[in-house]
């Protein structure tokens, strides 16, 4: 059965207005440079490969105190609080050690470390173009991309004027990510089993 859902017209978005939206179950909302973004809950493929990543990198982070890993939905404010015009919703993100204070009761309030987005039918010029843009503008240190579907993971870092590709990694190669030394990832351990 199809919900309806009834959005009011805004010519701006703050996260104020956000704090006011009840999503129906199934659709997730972020605001990106002040305009309302609207997606549907992941298949299930998206959500396997987050579900593994987030496992393997929070053990590893935890095993070696480095910080704290998160998966969605939590809020990313990027900017003032009430008045941010950026609150998004990435996959994975991971807050390192020293800058813990950036997570509050309700939210992440700055710039995690990583940002990691799996791509969905809907999202790609969103993932790619979009929240790329704004990851490096509000200071994410690096962000890793995936794609479930051709079974390939990017990693960029965002620290420089231009995104810089690190790393393409495909099928069940061996991820090293510069961000953990000494954590290697197969994988394969995030495709959707066939």
């Amino acid at each position: 059965m199809a919900t309806d859902i009834v959005i009011p017209q805004k010519e701006r978005w703050t996260y104020e207005d956000y704090l006011h939206l009840t999503p129906p179950d199934n659709f997730g909302f972020e605001i990106l440079r002040g305009e309302l973004a609207v997606a549907p809950a992941p298949i299930p493929r998206h959500q396997w490969a987050c579900d593994e990543l987030t496992s393997l990198v929070r053990i590893f982070v935890k095993q070696n105190d480095l910080g704290q890993v998160f998966s969605s939905p939590i809020d990313v404010i990027l900017g003032g609080q009430t008045e941010a015009e950026n609150v998004v919703q990435p996959d994975i993100l991971f807050v390192a050690k020293d800058r813990l204070d950036i997570i509050t009761e309700t939210n992440i309030l700055g710039a995690p470390d990583l940002m990691v987005e799996i791509l969905s039918a809907s999202s790609i010029q969103r993932d790619r173009v979009d929240k790329m843009k704004i990851y490096a503008e509000f200071g994410v240190k690096e962000y890793w991309i995936i794609d479930a579907d051709q079974k390939t993971l990017e990693a960029f870092e965002l620290t420089g004027d231009e995104p810089v590709l690190r790393a393409t990694i495909a099928e069940s190669d061996m991820f090293k990510p510069k961000l953990f030394p000494g954590l290697e990832i197969s994988l394969s351990e995030l495709w959707y089993p066939e």
